[in-house]
C-alpha cells in the first residue's frame, strides 16, 4: 500500500507476521458452527504465513466471533486488510486494539495511517503523534512512514516549520531524498497541500524548491541559488517563492534578503513569516523601530504566532519596555511551550526587570525541556 503521491511504501510485514517460503496454495475448510477457536485461529495463521489472504482474513473474522478480544488476531487481521487496500474496515479493528494495548507505539501507527487513508486527518495526526512518544522500536519501515505521513499532514494543517524540519531531518539520517522532494517544497512554500494534491501546473515549482531546500541542507549552496534563480525566473509572482529564497538569504546576504522579504510582501501583503524575517533581521541591525512596527503587524495579523510575540517581545526589551516585553514574551511561551529561545527570552527580561524569582522559574522550565529532549 501506498501512503501519498511521494510513493512511500508501508513495509509492515515484519510487525505482522515471520517471513516465509510461500507454500502451495490450497483451502482448509472448516465449518465455523463446529469449529473451535484454536482451530480457527491455528488455520488463519496458516493461511497468513503461506499468504491466502482471502482465506486468512475470512478465518481470523471467524476467529474473533468467538474471542473478539484476541490481540494477535485483531492485529493480523488488521494488517491484512490494511494492506489489501480496505483501510476503514482496519482502522475499526486497530481503534479497538488501541483500547486493548493503549502503550503500543505500532497499533496507534497502524491507526494513524488507517485514518490517514480513509482522510480522518485530524485524528491521524493525533494518533501518529501518539505513536511516535510511544515509540517502534527497532523497526526503520514503520518509523519512516510515520514520520512521513505526520510530516506531510503538519504541513496540509499549517504546521509548516515542524514539517520541514522533521522532512530534512528523515533525510540527514539516511532516508532516499527523492521521494521527499514534493513533501519538503510544499513545506518551504507554506502550501497547505498533500503531495497528492499538488496541481500539475504547480509541480515543478515545488519540486525545484524542495530540491533547492536539499542543497542547502547539504551545504551545496551554488545549486542551491542556481535553483533559486530558476524558481524565481519561472516563478516571479508566485506567493512563497521570494520569502523562502529570502530566508535563505537572510543567513548569507542580509541586505539581499531583505529585499526579497519586501518583495514577498507586495505579492502577499498579509505574509506573517516575511514580516516576522524581517522584524528579526532588523532587530539585529539595530533598526529598531523599523522591527517593531512589522512584528506589531504580524501579531495584528495572527494573535497566535508564538514567533510574531517572541520577536515582538525581543524588540520590546532591546526598546527598554520589559513590562509590554514580558507580557508579550508570556503570550509567546503559552503558544509555544517547549520553545527555549522564548524562555531564555523571559529569563532575561526578568532579570532586567529585577523579578529574580521568575526568572529563575525560566530557567528552571529550560532545564527540563533540555532533559527532556536528551530523554528522546
Amino acid at each position: 500500500m501506498i501512503v501519498g503521491a511521494a510513493g512511500f511504501v508501508l513495509l509492515f510485514a515484519a510487525l505482522s507476521a515471520p517471513q516465509s517460503a510461500p507454500a502451495p496454495r490450497h483451502t482448509v475448510s472448516i465449518a465455523p458452527s463446529a469449529a473451535s477457536f484454536d482451530e480457527l485461529s491455528k488455520a488463519a495463521e496458516n493461511a497468513r504465513v503461506e499468504r491466502r489472504e482471502d482465506e486468512a482474513i475470512r478465518l481470523y473474522q471467524q476467529a474473533l466471533k468467538l474471542k473478539p478480544e484476541w490481540d494477535d488476531g485483531l492485529w493480523n487481521l488488521g494488517m491484512l486488510l490494511f494492506e489489501n487496500d480496505r483501510p476503514a474496515e482496519a482502522r475499526d479493528l486497530f481503534r479497538r486494539l488501541s483500547t486493548q494495548v493503549p502503550k503500543s507505539g505500532p497499533v496507534w501507527a497502524m491507526l494513524g495511517l488507517s485514518e490517514f487513508e480513509t482522510r480522518e486527518y485530524p485524528r491521524s495526526l493525533d494518533h501518529l503523534q501518539q505513536s511516535m512518544k510511544l515509540g517502534f522500536g527497532d523497526n526503520k519501515a514503520v518509523r519512516m512512514s510515520v514520520f512521513y505521513t505526520y510530516s506531510i499532514l503538519m504541513t496540509r494543517f499549517e504546521q509548516y516549520d515542524d514539517a520541514i524540519h522533521l522532512l530534512l531531518t528523515m533525510a540527514a539520517s539516511g532516508e532516499e531524498e527523492a521521494p521527499l522532494v514534493d513533501a519538503v517544497g510544499l513545506a518551504a512554500l507554506r502550501m497547505p497541500l498533500l503531495p497528492a494534491e499538488i496541481p500539475p501546473d504547480r509541480h515543478e515549482m515545488i519540486r525545484m524548491t524542495g530540491e533547492a531546500a536539499f542543497a542547502m541542507q547539504t551545504q551545496h549552496f551554488a545549486d542551491a541559488e542556481k535553483l533559486f534563480e530558476n524558481i524565481e525566473a519561472e516563478y516571479p509572482n508566485e506567493p512563497g517563492v521570494h520569502y523562502f529564497h529570502g530566508a535563505y538569504l537572510m543567513t548569507v546576504r542580509p541586505e539581499e534578503g531583505i529585499q526579497e522579504m519586501n518583495r514577498e510582501l507586495e505579492i502577499s501583503p498579509s505574509h506573517v513569516p516575511a514580516r516576522i524575517g524581517l522584524a528579526d533581521e532588523f532587530l539585529k541591525e539595530g533598526r529598531l523601530d523599523e522591527g517593531l512596527g512589522l512584528a506589531r503587524e504580524a501579531v495584528k495579523l495572527d494573535p497566535t504566532s508564538a514567533p510574531a510575540h517572541m520577536v515582538l517581545g525581543e524588540i520590546l526589551t532591546a526598546k527598554g519596555d520589559l513590562p509590554g516585553a514580558i507580557q508579550e514574551l508570556r503570550t509567546a511561551s503559552e503558544e509555544a511551550p517547549d520553545v527555549k529561545r522564548v524562555h531564555w527570552d523571559l529569563a532575561r527580561a526578568y532579570t532586567a526587570a529585577g523579578q529574580t524569582e521568575e526568572a529563575t522559574k525560566e530557567k528552571e522550565v529550560i532545564q527540563k525541556i533540555v532533559q527532556e529532549d536528551s530523554a528522546k
